[in-house]
């Protein structure tokens, strides 16, 4: 209670037992003779079933009684002690609970009628079907909670996920030296003198005759390795005439000589 002004409470430990509530500060030793108390006031929920079917599993089980020999007497009695406990309550009653309960009535009813003699093996147990519905919706709860106990998404784990930016790196390509340069034209020199002959042929060499077939090989932003650009059948004259060549487009602006890594080989593309 709230407390509001000065405060009033039991000076001893009698008083005190006589207390039965603090009301805006003053000790109450006394209920009201006009209190009034409504029967509905306090209301007691017990655990509810999902159905008939799951009522007469739970009895079996609390019982432990075997579900393909179920008494069928004892289950009845509890069964109808549950159903006009629910109504003493107040709760409302589902009309699928008064049909099982109503079967249960009729198969106990069966059990009890006498057999002719002879025909005790060949009739059928009146609680095959019902067995047969109470294993079935077992196997099904049994699932149910399998699944429901699995990991949930959104409830027990949860997706990660990171997204990078796409980061360009741009490698800058070594330049390309002028021994380098020499040092591939030498290996060319090499493998033309391994193929030389001494039979001499006099034949036109143009600078610029070759120049255009240098640009002609390199086509649309085409790439081609230096020594590709030599003809090892010319000898060392052809060589000396395709590199002049390279150095004249170099000048010009219209080629370049670049190199992908350092020590690796000189390729040519168009400036």
């Amino acid at each position: 209670m709230d407390v509001i002004g000065e405060s009033h409470f039991p000076a001893s430990v009698e008083e005190a037992e006589k207390v039965v509530a603090i009301v805006r500060g003053a000790a109450v030793t006394a209920l009201p003779s006009d209190l009034y108390i409504p029967p509905d006031a306090l209301k007691i929920f017990l655990e509810t079933f999902e159905g008939p079917l799951d009522l007469l599993l739970y009895l079996i089980k609390h019982q432990n009684l075997d579900i393909l020999d179920i008494p069928v007497a004892s289950i009845t009695h509890q069964y109808v002690d549950y159903i006009e406990m629910m109504q003493e309550i107040r709760m409302e009653l589902a009309a699928e609970y008064l049909v099982m309960a109503a079967i249960l009535a009729e198969i106990k009813s069966r059990m009890l009628l006498p057999r002719p003699r002879g025909t005790e093996n060949e009739e059928e147990d009146p609680r095959v079907d019902l067995i047969r519905r109470l294993q079935e919706y077992e196997r099904f709860k049994t699932a149910a909670n399998d699944l429901d106990g699995l990991p949930r998404e959104a409830r027990d784990t949860f997706s990660a996920s990171a997204a990078l930016d796409d980061i360009e790196v741009e490698v800058p390509k070594p330049m390309v030296e002028l021994e380098q340069l020499l040092l591939a034209f030498q290996q060319v020199l090499e493998r033309a003198e391994q193929v030389a002959h001494h039979q001499i042929s006099r034949e036109p060499l143009s600078v610029r005759e070759r120049m255009t077939m240098i640009l002609d090989s390199l086509g649309q932003g085409g790439e081609i390795c230096f020594s590709d650009l030599f003809v090892a059948e010319e000898g060392r004259s052809g060589a000396v005439v395709a590199f002049l060549a390279i150095l004249e487009l170099c000048k010009e602006g219209l080629i370049d000589i670049v190199q992908s890594a350092p020590l690796s080989g000189l390729h040519v593309k168009i400036a």
